[in-house]
């Protein structure tokens, strides 16, 4: 059900169970001649080198096996350039200021194998297949529904059909930095019958700014349930009014996003394995 297109290779697609292993590698020269446009500034890059070469432990559980790693980096300045190659594990947000009120990024989401179709979330939304998105701007990620928290109607479409991308895993994540920077992130989504209302997750099932703080503790959160299931969100499900949870892209629910409130924090690195 998956396709091997967006990921690194066949050969490293068997190697880690479908996963890719995603880097970043961004230098900026400052030439006599010419300067770079685009650049992570030098505090990033060391973030991200440790990030690297920290082992991960999260919940006493050893996460350095095979897995899809997505880093979320805010920036000061909005990207202009088509972040849109298929080989990115980059998403570029607002970074937003440690006080006062947070900056919302948009990161849209649409089902299949896990890859980066736009990581620039300052402008006009791409699909995977390069074409625009009607009325969207931020970043777009591509994921499967996720079969690892169980929900009434499971990983299925309005008509109680299979999903075509569906995959049991777990999702981890945790903020690196300077202290004080912090964010936090809400799984929302749209019935069709009711179009422009928001159903989104609220409290607990929040991922917060407890979990994405930045500080010396560099251990990983289990955040599968708050960024893969709507918890208890209201709906007409089969022309029936529901209040129950539901996974990825089912039940006929539109316009999945993940809203990214930044209060300064520059990076937030995903991880996502295979079960």
């Amino acid at each position: 059900m998956r396709t091997t297109d967006e990921l690194p290779g066949k050969e490293e697609k068997k190697a880690s169970r479908g996963m890719g292993i995603g880097m970043i590698n961004e230098q900026a020269t400052n030439g006599n001649e010419e300067q770079v446009m685009k650049r992570l500034t030098l505090s990033v890059a060391v973030l991200l080198g440790l990030a690297l070469a920290v082992p991960a432990f999260g919940g006493g559980i050893n996460l350095s096996g095979p897995h899809y790693n997505l880093n979320i980096i805010g920036v000061d300045n909005p990207k202009t350039a088509y972040l849109t190659d298929s080989n990115r594990h980059t998403i570029f947000v607002a970074l937003g200021s440690k006080d006062g009120a947070p900056t919302r990024s948009n990161i849209w989401l649409t089902p299949g194998d896990f890859t980066v179709c736009d990581g620039n979330a300052f402008d006009q939304a791409y699909d995977c297949s390069g074409a625009a998105i009607s009325g969207k701007l931020g970043a777009v990620f591509r994921l499967p529904c996720d079969t690892n928290i169980s929900t009434p109607d499971g990983c299925t479409d309005a008509a109680g059909n299979p999903l075509p991308s569906i995959l049991n895993y777990t999702v981890w994540v945790r903020a690196l930095g300077q202290q004080g920077g912090h964010a936090t992130m809400t799984l929302c989504a749209e019935d069709p019958a009711n179009p422009g209302v928001q159903l989104c997750n609220t409290g607990s099932n929040v991922v917060s700014s407890g979990i994405l703080t930045a500080h010396a503790k560099k251990t990983f959160t289990n955040v599968t349930s708050q960024l893969t299931v709507l918890h208890n969100v209201c709906f007409l499900d089969s022309g029936v009014f529901t209040c129950e949870d539901v996974s990825l892209f089912s039940d006929g629910l539109i316009n999945f996003v993940w809203e990214y409130d930044n209060n300064g924090l520059k990076l937030a690195q995903f991880r996502f394995y295979e079960e």
